[in-house]
């Protein structure tokens, strides 16, 4: 087991339609996470996913966005732990959430899957929470205020849509901020990671 190498998820769903819709922040923010230490990209069909390698701090960083959909975000994030030979301890996982504020970051080092398909989907297939998650919030006054009111309409219509003119404005600060965070978390571990970003928005 390669106890130093860590891996970073973002879940989303492929395809251009997706792109830039809410549920696809995990995507986004790994992206971009990608840019900022110089990896590419590259199609892996044995884990059914686009992965990419390279170092932050001189240590190296493995990422991936499967390309299973999401409700089956679980079988591409197995298949990487298999091949690298992986601790479930050193994986992170970005996704969008419901239950916070747009702008909002929330790390925790395990836990349960909050309603996230993609969550619940890595827990089935590793059969294990121990695995760290950086949620990224979702709602927010311009886009019908709570969670609460989002439930009482299509969840799924919500999470598949595009994000609001306001919204695209701070969008680039917030996946900045979510970037900054998975370096600290791979650099200087969760407990650091949540002290500095946790409960902050833009």
């Amino acid at each position: 087991m390669q106890r130093r190498n860590k891996l970073i998820v973002g879940l989303g769903n492929p395809g251009k339609d997706y792109e830039y819709t809410r549920h696809n922040l995990g995507f986004l923010v790994v992206r971009q996470l990608a840019d900022r230490i110089n990896a590419s990209f590259r199609l892996s069909s044995f884990t059914n996913g686009l992965v990419a390698e390279g170092q932050a701090k001189y240590r190296n960083l493995n990422l991936l966005l499967p390309l299973t959909y999401m409700n089956n975000s679980g079988v591409a994030v197995k298949s990487v732990i298999a091949k690298k030979q992986l601790a479930i301890e050193n994986i992170l996982v970005v996704c969008d959430d419901l239950n916070l504020n747009f702008g909002q970051l929330r790390l925790k080092q395990k836990g349960r899957d909050g309603g996230h398909n993609g969550l619940k989907s890595i827990m089935r297939h590793l059969d294990s929470n121990q695995f760290a998650r950086l949620r990224m919030g979702i709602i927010g006054d311009t886009n019908c205020g709570t969670a609460q009111a989002v439930k009482n309409r299509d969840t799924t219509d919500f999470v598949l849509g595009e994000f609001t003119k306001q919204e695209s404005k701070q969008l680039e600060n917030f996946i900045s901020r979510a970037v900054d965070c998975c370096l600290v978390w791979q650099q200087e571990g969760t407990t650091k990671a949540m002290s500095e970003f946790n409960g902050k928005g833009t």
